[in-house]
């Protein structure tokens, strides 16, 4: 049960539009999402494009620096770019600190030699092309694990569903979480459910969908929901600072994901990219600031989820037949 001071619409400007006759329509009670974080609270923090042990590093001092409070954090490039040292070193770095760390499973469809996702079409997209590439981001889930890591980032619902399946079976542990990437996030409710019912712990939905969509998707799923506040230039670079408060009140329980628009894409990456990718995890954080005192500046910061706090609660699930 959610308390009606954590769905109430906190809107930008609206004292003062009020005071000039420009009030804005009162919001509709029943837009707000009945749902919250198992545990409390309707909201998360997620700082993404952490690609490694030196960016973590940045991450974590800047954090520290601008106390922006962390519940998760990912990686893009996937598992197979980083070595087993530096994923150990990653775990630990997490751990001490009660931070989920998220690592990409790969390979994916638009580094493969396939060349549909390069035509006008965009067909198959980021998806596993065929058998190989399915087993490749298995390798991926088993090895990342074994290592400590808890939470997999996947980009295909075949890979969904077969982890899903691997970690009812005791492949991976019981308690791994499976996040949708926002390379295929769904753009409906019947989608969302279904992704839901493959195995997904949280979803990661394009950051163009209107409040409506949010309301919609909510009335058929509680699943944890991630969406960029700023999202990168190659999903749309779109910044909904200012909406913070509403995104939450429509889509929680809610990931804040704390992207970086006019940057350019650092995936995969490796040390030629370095000044790059530390400065613009530098500003991820910088950016997660903003965000979080525009919530405070709204009222609206309360129902922060728990540090340290990551699963998903009870989801519904398509039933694994033996």
């Amino acid at each position: 049960m959610t308390d009606a001071s954590a769905t109430a619409a906190r809107r930008p400007g609206e004292p003062a539009l009020t005071a000039l006759g420009l009030s804005a329509p009162a919001p509709d009670p029943a837009d707000a999402s009945a749902h919250s974080f198992p545990g409390g609270g309707r909201w998360r923090t997620e700082i993404p494009s952490c690609e490694g042990p030196e960016a973590l590093a940045v991450v974590l001092k800047e954090a520290s620096r601008l106390d922006v409070p962390i519940h998760r954090i990912s990686q893009g490039s996937g598992v197979w770019m980083l070595t087993d040292s530096e994923i150990t070193e990653m775990v630990e770095s997490t751990g001490e600190r009660d931070i989920e760390l998220c690592l990409f499973t790969g390979p994916r469809g638009t580094w493969d030699i396939g060349g549909s996702t390069r035509t006008d079409s965009r067909g198959a997209g980021l998806r596993a092309r065929g058998h190989d590439a399915v087993a490749g981001c298995v390798e991926d889930a088993v090895r990342a694990t074994e290592l400590g890591v808890k939470c997999l980032l996947v980009a295909d619902e075949g890979v969904l569903w077969t982890l899903h399946r691997a970690r009812a079976a005791g492949i991976i542990p019981a308690d791994t979480t499976l996040k949708v990437s926002a390379l295929i996030g769904p753009v409906n409710p019947a989608a969302y459910a279904v992704y839901e019912r493959l195995g997904a712990d949280s979803v990661n939905v394009p950051s163009d969908l209107t409040l409506d969509h949010l309301t919609e998707i909510r009335r058929v799923s509680g699943a944890p929901m991630d969406m960029y506040i700023e999202a990168p230039d190659d999903l749309g670079g779109y910044i909904r600072m200012y909406e913070v408060a509403e995104l939450i009140r429509r889509g929680a329980p809610l990931y804040l994901k704390f992207g970086l628009s006019k940057s350019p894409g650092i995936y995969p990456y490796g040390h030629h990219m370095r000044e790059l990718t530390l400065a613009t995890a530098k500003e991820r954080v910088r950016r997660g600031r903003l965000a979080l005192d525009l919530l405070a500046r709204h009222g609206a910061d309360g129902d922060m989820a728990p540090l340290g706090s990551r699963l998903p609660g009870d989801l519904q699930r398509f039933e694994i037949s033996s």
